[in-house]
């Protein structure tokens, strides 16, 4: 079966024709790119119309023709195979001694030419629609083996794994030989990263997916496909996480040169965070730019949070932006955005108010980085209306022949199975003894991200077991170590004894399992209180002679990590990030707290330090709150990590939605007011300085009513 991934093209009816042409074709295998890949020449980029890579037939190079004017088509072969051939010749995994392990045939297709019998030489096939199968079939078959290796160069990535650091291994089954196996083993994209990162919609685009299925590399690999396809345009990046600034530099620099041969061109990349301020290049964001370019308001986070209060700050700053705008200036020919969830939705409108037409913005978010609370609004809702009441933005169904505009990565290639899985009981509070915490308010979404119904259905009030498919959780992800080992909970009776367990085994590590210290992240989930939490394992690490660093704060804001030192880290500068043996610690403060709805937050935080993790990840805390949750664990792991729960009524839904509501800080400070009161009560009463006789009598009735009203749902 042959994927098709629709790039841009000069040439659309012709490329429609041999899309469809092939695709019918149920024996052949592979993949079809529609103007792609941008082959990087000292002249400058070359542009390929159409190739298809096949594990039979190795690469078929097609020079389309639109029209019947076919010039000199034998010339143009020759061009495009001689600078293919020049690119895959760098690369050793596709060489043997002197020779290219690869066949590049080439094939011109001129769909409006009648009467054609296949034309030309051996070398220089020339095709219409009636005789293009016939052509195919006839090409020798190449070596299946080199197929993979061939695939990762055509889709840039194999310089990426070139620029990995060298491992000293020398234990077939150390820790170190496992991961590089991992690495070497996601290497390639699959069909719908592919598509995400060639498929360039002409207006707004989104790329939905879970932690781990690709969604940063996807958008700096789409960085690098447009720059080099369109040299003279102006494209934004943009995220919420500082430390994936030097990400972004490093990866887009990585494919820009694979594309088109040269270095990016900085003054056409801009690779901004979205808040931004006064200070030059390195201190600018997309919101500080808005304001400067559009003469209104700005505001610092300082001045907007004392306005409108911290968790408001942003989303209020650019509501002030937006409306102050007297007529919009765009700027950019395509904005992208990473880690759209942590926006505000207006955010996205500002980014698209500064859009040249057709308004190219591509954002990605994942679904489940937030949980329960509500995902971001339908583009109708974001983008508003025309002046005749219709929606500026639809998001249109996937149509054959055309880039695609809803994009959904279901694969997630960090997290294996167990470990996803155990990210969502205790994120969700599957296995919960007070219930569940908070739940989709889609309940499509379990499908969407990799799950499927094993026993029961998704209906309101029915027991229901899920879990995760093959094809959304690949089994070589877990297959490389025993389960016991792939995660693991661990409960310490004070603080010293936690810290004294992760740096022995961080060393063992290092000295042993053959992992090097950039392999290693421990994360606070609490980020108030890291500094402090992490000061005593990172003292003791040193008298070892381990180094580390504490993201953001030993390092620049823009870096997470630094080769050859273990990174320490608090929840918020982990996201985006991952490694191969991830340390939560004091995990015990994401089991409970006072209020309901922080409980979802706080939850959210262990969810996404678990998922930071590509192969083993220990989750440590101390006293009974980690006993509980190890609780939740095992349960977890007693039911081979599916996620067995009665389904929330509507009615329950509706109130977990209520408790995960965005308070407005005054209804924060009377719910807390409340409490106090309350327990101000209990103790008064507990200590005998009052009684229970002392408090009117209808209000006592009341609340043992209320009482034993939940201590009946309880035995339920």
């Amino acid at each position: 079966m042959i994927n098709t991934v629709w790039g841009s093209t000069d040439k659309p009816v012709s490329s429609r024709r041999l899309a469809e042409i092939l695709s019918a074709e149920a024996t052949l295998e592979g993949t079809l790119y529609i103007g792609y890949p941008i082959i990087g020449t000292p002249e400058g980029s070359f542009p390929i119309d159409a190739l298809l890579v096949s594990p039979t037939k190795g690469l078929v190079l097609f020079s389309v023709v639109e029209g019947k004017n076919l010039s000199d088509y034998v010339t143009a072969q020759d061009e495009g195979y001689n600078k293919m051939r020049a690119k895959l010749l760098q690369h050793q995994s596709l060489i043997r001694k002197r020779n290219l392990l690869v066949d590049i045939h080439t094939l011109t297709f001129a769909p409006a030419l009648n009467q054609l019998g296949v034309a030309g030489d051996e070398a220089h096939l020339l095709c219409n629609a009636d005789n293009l199968l016939t052509a195919i079939d006839e090409l020798e078959d190449s070596d299946l083996e080199v197929y993979p290796a061939l695939v990762s160069v055509i889709q840039a990535i194999s310089t990426l794994r070139r620029g990995r650091k060298k491992r000293e291994l020398r234990k077939a089954h150390s820790r170190g030989t496992k991961i590089k196996a991992l690495e070497d083993s996601i290497a390639n994209l699959d069909s719908q990263q592919s598509a995400a990162v060639v498929e360039t919609f002409e207006g707004v685009q989104r790329i939905r997916g879970l932690a781990g299925c690709g969604k940063t590399i996807v958008l700096a690999l789409k960085v690098a496909y447009l720059h080099a396809k369109h040299r003279d345009w102006l494209i934004g990046v943009t995220f919420n996480t500082r430390s994936l600034k030097k990400q972004f530099e490093n990866l887009i620099t990585t494919f820009v040169l694979e594309q088109a041969n040269e270095e990016p061109d900085w003054e056409k990349i801009r690779i901004l965070s979205a808040w931004g301020a006064p200070g030059g290049i390195d201190r600018s964001g997309i919101y500080f730019e808005f304001c400067r370019d559009h003469g209104v308001e700005y505001l610092d986070f300082i001045a907007a949070k004392s306005r409108f209060g911290s968790e408001k700050a942003f989303e209020s700053a650019c509501d002030i932006a937006i409306q102050g705008v007297k007529k919009f200036a765009p700027k950019y020919d395509a904005i992208l955005v990473d880690e759209a969830q942590d926006f505000a939705p207006n955010f996205l409108l500002l980014c698209y108010e500064y859009l040249k037409d057709p308004k190219r913005l591509v954002y990605a978010y994942d679904e489940l980085q937030n949980l329960g609370n509500r995902s971001l609004p339908p583009v109708e809702e974001i983008f508003g209306k025309n002046t005749d009441g219709t929606p500026r933005v639809v998001i249109q169904p996937a149509e054959a022949g055309k880039p695609k505009q809803d994009i959904i990565l279901d694969i997630c290639y960090r997290n294996s199975r167990p470990v996803l899985s155990t990210a969502h009981a205790l994120g969700f509070g599957i296995y919960r003894n007070k219930g569940l915490v908070q739940i989709f308010e889609n309940n499509n979404l379990w499908f969407d991200i990799g799950y499927e119904e094993k026993d029961g259905e998704i209906e309101d009030g029915q027991p229901v077991t899920l879990t995760r498919t093959p094809k959304s959780s690949p089994e070589f992800l877990e297959k490389h170590s025993p389960i016991d080992d792939l995660i693991q909970f661990d409960v310490f009776d004070t603080p010293e004894a936690q810290t004294a367990w992760l740096v022995a085994a961080i060393k063992r590590n290092l000295t042993e399992d053959e992992l090097i210290p950039d392999d290693i992240v421990v994360i606070n989930p609490d980020p108030l209180t890291t500094k402090g939490a992490v000061g005593d394992a990172r003292q003791t690490l040193m008298q070892m002679g381990i180094n580390s660093n504490l993201a953001g704060v030993t390092t620049i804001a823009d870096v997470f990590t630094e080769p050859g030192t273990v990174t320490f880290t608090g929840i918020y500068r982990a996201k985006g990030n991952e490694a191969a043996m991830v340390y939560v610690i004091n995990a015990q403060d994401c089991y409970d707290a006072q209020l309901p709805r922080e409980v979802a937050r706080i939850r959210n935080r262990l969810f996404t330090a678990i998922t930071r993790s590509k192969a083993w990840v220990r989750v440590l805390g101390i006293g009974n709150a980690m006993s509980a949750l190890k609780a939740e664990f095992e349960r977890a792991k007693a039911a081979h990590f599916a996620l067995s729960f009665r389904y929330p009524t509507a009615e329950q839904r509706k109130k977990m939605m209520t408790v995960n509501r965005d308070m407005s800080k005054a209804e924060l400070d009377r719910s807390t007011k409340r409490r106090s009161d309350l327990a101000d009560i209990v103790a008064s009463l507990k200590s005998g300085e009052s009684f229970i006789e002392d408090y009117p009598d209808d209000l006592v009735d009341e609340l043992q009513a209320l009482i034993a009203k939940k201590s009946k749902r309880r035995k339920k």
